[in-house]
């Protein structure tokens, strides 16, 4: 029953060099077959790792936990994903945070530094006899050190 018109077998093409019918050519119905299995165990595979990233995330018991805090994540990923990275309002943010982050970090070590500056003239001004306490800490050293350092009476 083979045409040798179409290259059919029983009425399935098939695939060959030749166009014709041989004993390792594959139907058309098989490919079909192969490509639908293999889909399939992508797609199952695919489910299996989305199950193992929410439960290592714990997305669902974090939402109950912290609602708010979650929209506002995904309010931040959806904007960046909608393309607004790069956009005059991200700069302006950002600019801001970082003023903001800069003024937060630098107000503590300015009140350490000051208050060491400050613990160092006035251990200065009473006389060596104060330097135990000062000199066991290195950075009593190092503001005893400034406080000489800028000039002497």
């Amino acid at each position: 029953m083979e045409s040798s018109e179409s290259g059919t077998l029983n009425g399935q093409r098939t695939e060959g060099n030749s166009g014709r019918a041989g004993a390792g050519a594959i139907t058309v119905g098989q490919r079909v077959d192969r490509v639908s299995d293999t889909a399939q165990e992508a797609w199952s595979r695919t489910r299996e790792t989305v199950s193992e990233l929410k439960e290592r995330l714990d997305i669902e018991g974090r939402v109950q936990r912290n609602p708010y805090g979650m929209v506002a994540a995904a309010l931040g990923v959806g904007y960046l994903l909608g393309g607004g990275f790069f956009s005059p309002l991200t700069a302006r943010l950002f600019r801001v945070a970082l003023r903001i982050g800069v003024r937060v970090a630098a107000i503590p070590f300015l009140e350490n530094e000051i208050r060491g500056f400050a613990e160092a003239v006035v251990t200065g001004s009473e006389g060596d006899e104060g330097d135990g306490e000062a000199a066991s800490s290195g950075e009593g050293k190092r503001s005893q050190h400034k406080g000489t350092k800028g000039g002497k009476r």
